[in-house]
């Protein structure tokens, strides 16, 4: 009994002791796999084994990070429980517990090129894969390879189906348009940064951009509803990361030239061709051109355009930090950018700009905000009549010095009896004028995202721009020549304050949930939008030489101001359904409400319903055929681009009447408006295929569209007994049609040590219009006019047939009064016997029937090489340029003038040359139409990767040269056939139009 008790004591004494040693053990095996152990690795990439630099290694959950070298190691100290995140762009994620290892190596594997990322569309993202809409995602490192200050010019021949519009002029504007023209007035696209309505991008850093998207047809744009209709362009600027203080620094400077010069005539030249329009004329020549005159200028030969020409910069400077945790993450980013003129004048375009993005998340409660502001100025160029800078600089005549200390202001001028010539000298006047604008711009938003249940979230949202700008024009006394003298009274400041706050508030519900093989995604809104604009002027007339240049020193002082508010209201809603992941089905709807148009007739109501079919997941595909989807949509948007209270007519109350003998007071119409006016509307239908081959390697896409506008907005005529002035009313009278096939094609092998890819992109477009007011009347432009049937804007002028030999020929042709030998035949289109306005005839279209772009990249170890081309065809442009320079009278010409036609020299195409223009040969004709085609290198780029192995500083540096604009292929003879103009009725006529610079730039990229 007692030695069983011992038995059973000891038994007891034993479990305890094994659980006390159970216990140990779990102890030691805890502290074991929570101990502190360095990991360290390599990070390559699956297709071919190489290392990732600068890939990152995340602790998940922590801010703890680090980056791998040049050949993709790291080492990095953890916990036995830790979890490592491997990312790189462009490859798909991988995380790893690391547990008893010490070395983990991972191989990363492409993302399929991307072909299921996430792309930001109206009001949230979508996978790239399930886009039922035309969105064009542009490649932003191949667009910012454009140095500019405005991200539309980046866009050139980055996505089929946009044409851009530019100019050489520092801080100028850019003209862009998305599948072709939609509205008589205006045709730019919507911008939307980082969910911020802009109506312009200017005032924003291109180099903060992480990426762009362009929404082309109403199956992706619906959803902005009335702003839509032109397209829009989303941007995303750059956020925070988790992880440690990352800086990256980027610095250019750049040196600007005109790539070609305009051949005209010198002195000698000049006076001859003058002299011969003179003595053709029956007149005697002008002292200044006679060598027998005391009067005769031999001492004066300014070439104008070497006078005026000159090395511009252009620089830009960021810093940028990046920082954070899950928690709270942020971007900060300071950029400054300059561009002087290539001309000797002061113009200049100077902006600062800073961002802040901050992003974070706690729980199931999402925030963020941004705050942007950009100061900038920008000295404009000047002109006396609305002439071009350019143009007035290529008349200029030879015999004109650019100085002359004898004149008031110290510069060069015309004498009225010795020259005569009307002749600007371009370089004294912008030099004397100050016409100064300073933009003040800030941007900014807060929002919030909190998800109520599981799929449920609620998002608020709120956003203001406000805009100040301020604009000095001074004009002091100056004597230019006797037509461009300034007396001290009128000499004037003009001072222009202008303020515009907008502000919307959104309010957005989503609510996404998968059933089986059923996932739908719902979205709807609320918005709200407020825009107040205000303007003060004022303006001081009479001051002497060197008087103070303030409005209290003027001898007569007047001002006053004009503001306005617009109010916006919408409810929007979107749906997503996709089956099986291989049937998608997208509807947008938005209903905008505005106080642009009358209560009665102040709602919209837009809409697209879109769907697509991913055929690599039922069918069944061949190895090397990786995606196929097909998709196709149709859909309604609007254009409000309309001047605020343009339904109300004005009225003069001061109209005075006599009936009988007495004036009673009384009210007349002064301009008339429709009260039933209402926003244009854009109906877009499309069908696309697109297709991934070779490990998707190989992208291809092809599409067709039809996007057609009515209501648009027309000035028709109106009977004079109205009384409205002018005598036309404003209405939704215009229909125009545009249709095309956009294709894009990028091919990629980054398998092999030396890596390379190629992206190109055409567009096709046929524009049509369809109706002009009841009466169909037809719109002219500068020599263009736009008439139903045909498209809009196609140059309109009289067809040139070539020189009448003599007198004979002048006889046996249609009458042209005043014609004599050696003037130009003008064709008889009508066969009435006379040459009149009505043989004016159609020479061309000015909307070109193509564009594209190509862009190539390619990496050999540490080096990188790039280039991209832009291009399009099958437009016409009246070179309005060559025109001037054409007509043979006061102002200088072109060489091609000195072959003009005489009784010996009969084998040309010039006129002889007539100061008094009796036959108008310089009138607007086929002579100058001209193939506006062309193909522009429109930059190339050489980089280099300093190799970095150990070095404890800096993450990568990169040095780089590249150039812009080096070389054009074009039968276009002026400056540029990429010219700016309003783009609309007279988008061909180019005259004067700043020239492209040649741009050759070096720069360095550095990450710490």
């Amino acid at each position: 009994m007692r030695i069983t008790n011992l038995s059973m004591a000891a038994t007891g004494q034993l479990s305890k002791l094994k659980v006390a040693l159970c216990a140990v053990f779990l102890l030691a095996a805890v502290a074991l796999q929570a101990q502190n152990v360095t990991v360290s690795g390599q990070v390559t990439a699956a297709e071919d084994g190489s290392g990732l630099a600068l890939a990152n290694v995340l602790v998940k959950g922590t801010t703890k990070v680090v980056n791998t070298d040049i050949d993709g190691n790291y080492s990095i100290e953890v916990k036995t429980t830790d979890v490592l995140v491997f990312s790189y762009m462009g490859y798909a994620e991988q995380e790893v517990v690391v547990g008893n290892q010490t070395t983990i190596n991972i191989s990363l594997s492409q993302d399929a090129t991307t072909m299921d990322e996430l792309v930001v569309v109206g009001y949230g993202t979508q996978k790239k894969s399930d886009l039922t809409g035309a969105v064009a995602v542009v490649n932003v490192a191949d667009a910012k390879k454009t140095v500019t200050y405005d991200v539309a010019k980046m866009l050139q021949g980055q996505a089929a189906g946009v044409t851009v519009q530019s100019s050489g002029e520092p801080g100028g504007f850019v003209n862009i348009k998305i599948r072709g023209m939609s509205s008589f007035s205006n045709n730019n696209p919507l911008f939307v940064v980082d969910n911020i309505l802009v109506d312009n991008p200017y005032d924003f850093a291109p180099g903060d951009i992480e990426s762009i998207q362009v929404l082309k047809d109403a199956s992706a744009a619906a959803i902005y509803g009335v702003r839509g209709a032109n397209g829009v362009v989303i941007i995303t600027t750059k956020k925070g990361k988790a992880g440690k203080v990352s800086i990256n620094f980027r610095s250019l400077t750049g040196f600007q030239n005109v790539g070609r010069k305009i051949d005209v005539t010198n002195r000698e030249q000049y006076q001859d061709i003058t002299n011969a329009a003179y003595l053709n004329s029956g007149q005697a020549i002008l002292p200044g051109n006679d060598p027998n005159s005391p009067s005769y200028i031999n001492n004066v030969d300014t070439n104008w355009q070497d006078e005026a020409f000159r090395t511009g910069r252009i620089e830009n400077h960021s810093l940028s930090f990046t920082a954070g945790s899950e928690a709270l993450s942020y971007n900060f980013n300071v950029d400054y950018f300059k561009n002087t003129s290539y001309l000797k004048v002061p113009q200049a375009y100077e902006r600062y700009s800073t961002n802040l993005n901050v992003t974070g998340q706690k729980g199931r409660f999402k925030y963020g905000g941004k705050i942007s502001y950009t100061s900038s100025d920008k000295e404009n160029f000047n002109s006396y009549n609305g002439e071009s800078a350019m143009m007035a600089l290529l008349q200029a005549i030879p015999t004109m010095p650019v100085y002359d200390p004898n004149r008031l202001g110290g510069y060069g001028g015309a004498d009225n009896l010795t020259q005569r010539a009307i002749t600007l000298n371009v370089i004294g006047f912008n030099n004397l004028i100050n016409n100064n604008t300073d933009r003040n711009r800030f941007v900014g938003n807060i929002w919030g995202e909190f998800e109520i249940i599981k799929g449920l979230r609620y998002t608020l949202r709120a956003s203001a721009d406000q805009f100040n700008g301020f604009n000095r024009f001074f004009t002091p006394p100056s004597d230019l020549g006797w037509y461009y003298i300034t007396e001290n009274a009128e000499s004037a400041l003009s001072i222009n304050n202008d303020k515009n706050v907008r502000t919307i508030v959104d309010n957005l519900l989503n609510y996404d949930v998968t059933l089986g093989k059923h996932n739908i995604s719902l979205m709807a809104g609320h918005v709200m939008e407020s825009e107040s604009y205000h303007n003060h002027w004022s303006r001081g007339v009479g001051y002497t030489p060197g008087e103070n240049s303030q409005l209290n020193y003027a001898d007569a002082i007047s001002g006053g101001e004009y503001q306005s508010e617009i109010r916006r209201k919408s409810l929007l809603g979107r749906l997503v359904y996709t089956f099986d992941d291989t049937y998608i089905l997208t509807a947008n709807f938005r209903q905008d409400k505005s106080s642009l148009f009358p209560e009665n007739n102040n709602t919209g109501n837009y809409y697209s319903v879109s769907g697509a079919w991913k055929a690599q997941n039922d069918l069944k595909l061949p190895e090397w055929w990786n995606t196929l989807k097909v998709r196709g949509g149709y859909g309604l948007l609007g254009n409000n681009t309309i001047g605020v209270y343009a339904y109300a007519p004005t009225v003069n109350p001061f109209t005075s009447y006599v009936f009988g003998t007495s004036l009673a007071p009384g009210t007349s119409v002064i301009s008339a408006f429709d009260s039933s006016i209402s926003w244009e509307e854009t109906q877009t239908s499309n069908i696309a295929i697109e297709t991934g081959m070779f490990d998707n390697k190989l992208q291809f896409s092809a599409e067709y569209y039809v996007k057609k506008s009515t209501g648009l907005l027309l000035a028709v005529p109106l009977p004079f007994s109205t009384g409205a002035f002018p005598a036309s009313i404003r209405t939704n009278a215009g229909d125009i049609r545009n249709t095309g096939l956009e294709f894009t094609l990028g091919y990629s092998n980054y398998d092999h040590e030396f890596k390379w890819g190629v992206n190109a992109n055409l567009g096709t477009i046929k524009n049509e219009v369809l109706r002009l007011g009841d009466e169909n009347d037809p719109l002219f432009g500068i020599n263009s006019k736009t008439a139903v049937g045909r498209s809009t804007g196609e140059i309109f002028v009289y067809e040139a047939e070539g020189i009448f030999q003599n007198q004979a020929e002048i006889d046996a042709h249609a009458f042209q009064p005043n014609a004599q030998p050696g003037d130009v035949k003008f064709r008889d289109v009508n066969g009435d016997g006379l040459i009149t306005d009505e043989d004016r005839t159609y020479q061309g279209t000015t909307i070109p029937k193509y564009s594209y772009g190509l862009n190539f990249n390619a990496e050999y170890k540490n080096f990188d090489f790039s280039f991209a081309f832009v291009g399009q065809g099958g437009n016409k442009a009246y070179n309005g340029t060559y025109n001037g320079l054409m007509i043979g009278g006061l102002l200088n010409h072109s060489t091609d003038m000195l072959n003009y036609w005489t009784p010996e020299n009969t084998n040309t195409n010039v006129p002889r040359p007539d100061v008094l223009e009796r036959n108008a040969n310089a009138r607007p004709s086929s002579r100058f139409v001209q193939d506006a085609g062309y193909l522009r290198l429109q930059n190339i780029q050489l980089g280099y990767t300093l190799p970095l192995k150990d070095n404890k500083v800096f993450d990568k540096v990169r040095l780089y040269t590249s150039g812009q604009n080096i070389f054009v292929i074009t039968d276009f003879t002026g400056y540029d056939p990429d010219f700016m103009n309003d783009g609309l009725l007279s988008r061909g006529f180019e005259s004067g139009s700043f020239p492209n610079p040649r741009t050759f730039i070096f720069g360095i990229e550095a990450s710490f």
